[in-house]
Parts: structure tokens; sequence; C-alpha cells
């Protein structure tokens, strides 16, 4: 079992240790005290609400003092050292969870005002947590060994009970930003979680058409599903194949480089998932980072964005968990930008073709940790090679 426990920095934001399982030590009776001292905790930034596209914007300009990519030496994901007093008071860790000190939205919890029109706005109520994979200061996920990327999911699946349980969350959103040419504010290996006060535009669509397709089927089926039955029967853009995951390219991929990951079993969110499926997640996830990597000379960046069905009743019903892994890179020393269809209508051009990116993740040389999933990635039958 992952150990667990929760403590308190300086200003009040809670800090949470996951232990990998088969931790000797009971960390609860050696927590350290974060002695820094920080000033208490600003209110929220605001929401306002976008009337041209019912849309709700979080405002949060206080978030232009954060930390930018900071020396090693002084980064606050890093444990604390008597030249850097960071964010996480230990000198060792397996993977910690807590409130970020430059939210988007929070730390204040509430709903955002009903009956919204042209300026309407509130406070951005919410929270956002930051989830460092590891100590170390350099490397990525996909570096990890299979038990801290168990660690990992146990946090995820935790925080999205905790957070759900919230006042005012109607969505939680687990996502790693991974590499400078995403944006990424520090190198330490890390991913976040937004717990949003209202189910996001793109949540709302995926959504809407997930009811959509369950209505029609009278609740006997899921659209996530049928999209997983319908790629798997046709094989050609599959990547692996497991007891509890498959991950495909989809039909109609929008980004150069794009993967579905996907249970075979629907539920709606990570916490959901049972003891068996997180344990074989921890490996699959692991090898389609790999396969990722292995793409060219030089590490992809990504954006790894887990949907889960939002905390609303009309469409947590027809949601299905999946994972959404897109990177802009369309070839060894090119970037996709989003440019004029893609930016201002949202009609994406791709520029790859979904079979073949496929056939390369198939066919990619990974390394042998991921040896007891690789053997699940060999072409589905059916596809094409």
């Amino acid at each position: 079992m992952t150990g667990i426990t929760s403590t308190r920095l300086s200003d009040g934001r809670e800090l949470i240790y996951f232990d990998d399982a088969g931790t000797s030590t009971s960390r609860a009776g050696h927590l350290t005290t974060d002695h820094r001292g920080l000033p208490p905790r600003g209110e929220p930034g605001e929401v306002r609400f976008d009337a041209l596209t019912d849309e709700w914007v979080a405002v949060a300009a206080h978030r232009q003092a954060r930390t930018h990519l900071p020396p090693a030496d002084q980064c606050p994901i890093c444990p604390t050292t008597p030249g850097n007093a960071s964010e996480i008071p230990a000198a060792e860790y397996d993977v910690v969870v807590f409130e970020n000190r430059f939210p988007s939205l929070g730390p204040a919890l509430g709903p955002v005002p009903e009956h919204a029109a042209w300026g309407t706005k509130g406070p951005a109520y919410g929270r956002c947590e930051v989830v460092s994979f590891t100590p170390e200061h350099t490397g990525s996920f996909s570096g990890l060994g299979a038990e801290r990327s168990r660690t990992v999911i146990e946090a995820w699946s935790q925080r999205t009970a905790a957070l759900s349980a919230m006042e005012g969350i109607k969505q939680v959103f687990p996502f790693e930003n991974r590499g400078a040419d995403i944006g990424v504010t520090l190198h330490h290996p890390h991913g976040q979680i937004y717990a949003y006060p209202y189910v996001t535009p793109r949540a709302g669509v995926l959504g809407a058409a997930a009811r959509k397709y369950y209505d029609a089927t009278d609740g006997r089926d899921t659209l996530t599903g049928s999209l997983l039955r319908a790629e798997r029967e046709d094989g050609s853009r599959m990547v692996m194949e497991g007891t509890h995951f498959s991950a495909y390219v989809p039909f109609a991929a929008r980004w150069p480089l794009e993967i579905h990951l996907v249970p075979h079993r629907r539920v709606p969110d990570l916490a959901a998932l049972g003891g068996e499926e997180k344990d074989e997640l921890a490996q699959v996830y692991l090898d389609l980072l790999k396969r990722v990597d292995a793409l060219y000379p030089t590490p992809t960046p990504y954006i790894s964005a887990w949907h889960q069905a939002p905390l609303d009743d009309v469409l947590r019903p027809a949601g299905y968990l999946h994972l959404q892994l897109t990177s802009p890179r369309r070839a060894a020393d090119k970037l996709k930008y989003l440019a004029g269809s893609e930016a201002a209508m949202g009609a994406f051009i791709n520029d790859t073709t979904p079979e073949s990116v496929a056939e390369r993740l198939r066919s990619v040389a990974v390394p042998p940790s991921s040896t007891p999933v690789a053997a699940m990635a060999a072409t589905p039958e059916g596809a094409s090679a």
C-alpha cells in the first residue's frame, strides 16, 4: 500500500507525501516543519463570463510573479537543503502533492455565479495542485520505475477523489506539461491537478457528444467505449493492447502526435480504477512515454491530459476516463504552431497520418525496463505494418 501523509506548509497550504509501497518507515513520525515563514495566502483571482462563447475565463494576474525556470540549486520542488529551503521541507521523498503557491484557481472554494451574462464575474474558486514525480531534478516520467509510476497513479487517484468532494468543484483534471516547447516553468519532472468550479469548454464539448451517444443507445453504450472497440477491430492505428488498457492513435487525430490510452472497463475517473488496473496502467503508461521519446533523437515535448467525467448530473453518466497525449512535434526539427485555421477557427489540419504515426510507435525500440508491456505492442491483427 502507498503511504499517504498530509502536513501543512508555513502559509497553510496542504502538502501530501505519497511514499512507494513497501516503505518501512512511517513518515508521520518524521515530518519536518516548513520554517520559511511565508506570508498569508492572498485572495483568489477572478473568473469572468465570456457571453460570446458561453464560457468562463480565469484572470490570474498574480501569477506573473511565479517562479520561471530557476537553476537546479534553487528549484522549488527539489528536497530542502541548507542552501535551498524549497516547497518540500524534507531531505527525501518519493512523490509529493501540494497546493500551488501561485494558483490560477483558489485557494477559496465555492460555485461560479448563476445566470451569468455579459459583465458577470466572481472569485476564481477552485484548487490547483503540483505533483512532483521524483526528488531527482533531471529526467522525466518515462525514466521512473514501475513502482514509482504506480505511486504517482495512486496520488492522482487519491487526489481525484478528495478534490471531487470539495465544495463547488465540477471537474478534476490531472495533467503534465513536458518540455520547453510546451512552456513549462520548472525543469523538475512534475505535473499538476486543476479542480475547476465549472465544466471546462473542451470537457463540455466531449461531454455533450458522449451524452448524445449514450441517450441514442438508451444508456446501453458509451461513445468512448464504442470508439475503442472500433479502433481495436480495425487495428491499423493501435499502438498497444493490454488486459485492462489499450492505446491507439485516433482516426481523426488533430495533432502530429496524438495517442489515446483507454481502460477496457468504463470508469468515470482514476479514483474508480481497481488495483489490478492501476498496476497495469503503471507499466502501460511508462511504455507509451518511452515510445514517444524514442521517435526522435531528443525528448519529445508533450501534454499528457487525463479526461475524467465532469461532476455534473447530466454529463457524468456518459463520461469515460481516458488519457489524451499530444505533441506539436511534426518532425525532428519542426513544431506545429496553431495559426489561423486552428487558433481562430478551431479547424485543425494535421501534418501526419494517424496510421503512419501508429506504425512508428509500434515499431520503435524501447528500453528493456518496459519489456513486460512491450510484448503487448506487437502489430495487432489486421493492422498495416
